[in-house]
């Protein structure tokens, strides 16, 4: 007995020692886990917010050619209203998936400024339905439009932690003096990217406007 006892000290060292060891690695192994986890998340929401700004873009192009056939827009490729209708609604419904994920997995911050950036977007589809030329208006549209794309994309820099980004807006040649349907451009909007949104030249529809 009295031998065990001596050896006691020595064994509950060896048995304090093991358990600090696993107490150590487990806390290592969750550390890592939250860490994978979190990564894969960050992930999945980048892949939602790009979604769903790639949907919305879609719509967004298509309200360019329509102005641009109204005579508010230079965009190169003007659309009938006719022709346009079944395209913006095929395009509204697409974005319902991702607009459902967006609310799934968005951060509040995120999601509201989506919101906003598409209730622009669909005032934008009104002034068209109505058959309204004035571009000084559809101008006006733009530049909100402009200003909801960039307050969404500085929430999602925010919400991954991303670095700040790009404004999106290059300085390009002013457009031609008519396009569309022929009306003439009378504002002198030289900071207009032409047939883009701050796109770079030969970026088709514009690339980012």
């Amino acid at each position: 007995m009295s031998t065990f006892i001596q050896q006691l000290p020595a064994l509950l060292g060896v048995v304090i020692g093991a358990l600090g060891s696993y107490l150590v690695v487990m806390r290592g192994e969750q550390v890592r886990f939250r860490r994978e986890r979190e990564t894969r998340w960050e992930e999945r929401r980048l892949s939602v917010y790009a979604d769903w700004a790639r949907a919305l873009k879609q719509s967004i192009t298509l309200t360019y050619r329509v102005a641009s056939h109204l005579g508010d827009d230079p965009h190169p490729h003007p659309l009938s209203p006719e022709e346009a209708a079944p395209l913006m609604a095929e395009a509204t419904v697409a974005r319902d998936p991702s607009g459902e994920a967006l609310l799934l997995l968005g951060s509040p911050e995120v999601v509201e400024k989506a919101r906003a950036w598409v209730v622009t977007v669909m005032r934008m589809e009104e002034f068209l339905r109505a058959g309204t030329r004035d571009p000084a208006a559809w101008q006006v549209l733009l530049e909100r439009q402009r200003a909801g794309r960039e307050a969404y994309y500085v929430a999602v820099r925010e919400d991954l932690a991303l670095p700040p980004g790009h404004a999106a807006r290059w300085q390009l040649p002013s457009p031609p003096p008519h396009y569309g349907d022929g009306e003439r451009l009378d504002q002198g909007d030289t900071d207009r990217p032409g047939a883009g949104d701050g796109g770079p030249p030969g970026a088709g529809d514009g690339g980012q406007r």
